[in-house]
């Protein structure tokens, strides 16, 4: 339900058929609008002591347990990890704004801060409670 998850879910969804997604149930509204079919709300259920196995794991916030996910994939299935991805190709970032002016991906703006008030918007990102981005406005 953060930056990166919101997006990653849009994603998987113009190419999968089933997706989980692990959140709050705070944002279980959210991530269901974004084409999660299944919600887990991580506060109160392991997602990583389910029986269910996927195709595809990614990990949106970097604090998966791999040891603990790769029991969950399917034969031949991936975990794949924010804290793996290094280096964006130009030609996913043509097809993502290829997507987002078709309107298949969708940005979902949490708040938005004036560039003065830039230490407050850090603090609310840092305090995890966002959902989706945090914008600044230069005026």
């Amino acid at each position: 339900s953060g930056s990166v998850g919101h997006y990653a879910l849009q994603l998987a969804k113009l190419h999968a058929g089933h997706i989980t997604a692990v959140c709050s149930s705070g944002n279980a509204e959210m991530v269901r609008s974004y084409g999660a079919d299944t919600v887990i709300d991580y506060k109160t259920e392991d997602f990583t002591q389910s029986s269910e196995r996927y195709d595809l794991i990614f990990d949106a916030v970097g604090k998966a347990p791999k040891a603990k996910t790769k029991k969950l994939l399917k034969p031949g299935g991936r975990f794949v990890s924010v804290n793996m991805l290094t280096k964006e190709r130009q030609e996913d970032l043509r097809r993502i704004k290829t997507l987002a002016e078709g309107g298949k991906l969708k940005g979902h703006i949490d708040k938005i801060y004036p560039l003065e008030q830039i230490v407050d918007a850090h603090a609310y990102v840092d305090s995890g409670r966002k959902r989706g981005n945090v914008s600044i406005i230069i005026d």
